[in-house]
């Protein structure tokens, strides 16, 4: 049977719900889910249905359809990529989907095809169109969208009701991109590294069908170059730790909440457990953007007796009732170094500060 019985956040979820869904259906959850996605993203569809979207290590994409956020169908794979026609070839991660004038667009990164020096990361960013949120996905273009020179993941877009106008957001990777700091040069007098490689976020617009960007990407985050920066601290525990001689400044999601701009971003190894999410605010789509005081607003709770660690890669889901949820892969030591995804209520506070209330594993209930 395709159909799996998936609780939306734990395999033991016990719930209560009123028979008709529209009447603020309620039911209780535990994180995490059993479902083993790095970088998920959840769409509420025209249609009622979430679909969830999400990395699985495998060449393309598959999606959970749910009506009730308790029952979930395993719809298979939804996009197939590494055919002989696309110009793909793997790493096939953090898929996105958007819903537009009744079509259904999937934008995913993996590696180009196009690679005459061999070049260990040449990732680039695609799209895929399909007529229902199942798919099947098909490439739009023989190409990615774009190419900047350098390998790039992580696209998030941004559709703007105020101008008419559509933004993307994705990572430079840190491949080939040593950037000079005090966090490099305290390492290199520890011994442990001689250079310090980062991914910053770029901010672009983007055509409305997707076939290109327009005008030069935009420099909007990156890690802190001073040590007595107060984002620098957990901002380079990978690096501080002795993890890897990477700084990463990633997987951003952007929000708009009385009129300004929240970006979500995660940084640190996304296979360690430092892995966190802060954000920054800006009063325009393409910045600049402040990072904020009371970052980072999620990050690992073993220290507080908890059990989970390398939270980051988020989306931002809003309920029709007006909740926020942040939705985000972890792990924990009954999952072990495999990805699975967690939901936590989050709040934009009236002062501006936006707080998610995680990670978390204990019984919380969920309404819309």
């Amino acid at each position: 049977m395709k159909d799996v019985i998936l609780i939306l956040l734990s395999a033991t979820c016990l719930f209560s719900c009123n028979s008709q869904k529209e009447n603020n259906a309620t039911f209780s959850f535990s994180n995490p889910l059993d479902v083993a996605f790095g970088d998920p993203f959840i769409l509420h569809a025209s249609d009622g249905k979430f679909y969830m979207y999400g990395t699985s290590g495998e060449n393309g994409f598959r999606t959970y359809s749910s009506e009730d956020m308790v029952n979930w169908k395993d719809e298979g794979l939804v996009y197939q990529g590494a055919t002989p026609e696309s110009w793909t070839v793997d790493c096939f991660w953090a898929p996105e989907a958007y819903e537009r004038n009744g079509k259904y667009y999937l934008f995913f990164s993996s590696n180009w095809k196009e690679n005459p020096t061999n070049e260990l990361e040449k990732f680039r960013i695609g799209v895929a169109v399909a007529d229902k949120p199942t798919g099947p996905f098909k490439e739009m273009y023989d190409r990615p969208i774009f190419d900047p020179g350098y390998p790039v993941i992580d696209a998030n877009l941004y559709f703007d009701d105020d101008n008419g106008k559509v933004y993307m957001y994705y990572s430079r990777c840190c491949y080939k991109h040593p950037v000079e700091s005090e966090i490099a040069d305290w390492a290199r007098e520890k011994g442990w590294f001689d250079e310090v490689e980062e991914s910053w976020i770029y901010g672009v617009e983007i055509k409305p069908d997707f076939s290109d960007i327009i005008g030069e990407p935009v420099l909007l985050l990156r890690p802190p170059v001073k040590l007595d920066d107060k984002q620098a601290e957990w901002e380079s525990r990978s690096v501080t730790s002795n993890e890897v001689n990477r700084r990463w400044t990633e997987g951003s999601y952007t929000i708009k909440h009385n009129g300004i701009y929240y970006m979500m971003y995660s940084a640190n190894f996304f296979g360690g457990q430092y892995y966190a999410v802060g954000y920054a605010t800006a009063d325009n789509p393409l910045g600049p953007y402040r990072k904020a005081e009371n970052n980072p607003v999620l990050q690992k709770n073993m220290e507080k007796g908890g059990d989970v660690t390398g939270t980051g890669h988020n989306m931002v889901l809003s309920m029709p009732n007006g909740e926020m949820y942040c939705v985000y892969h972890g792990r924990t030591t009954k999952t072990g170094d495999e990805r699975v995804v967690f939901i936590d209520k989050m709040e934009i506070t009236e002062k501006g500060n936006l707080i998610v209330h995680g990670p978390t594993t204990s019984e919380q209930t969920i309404t819309f």
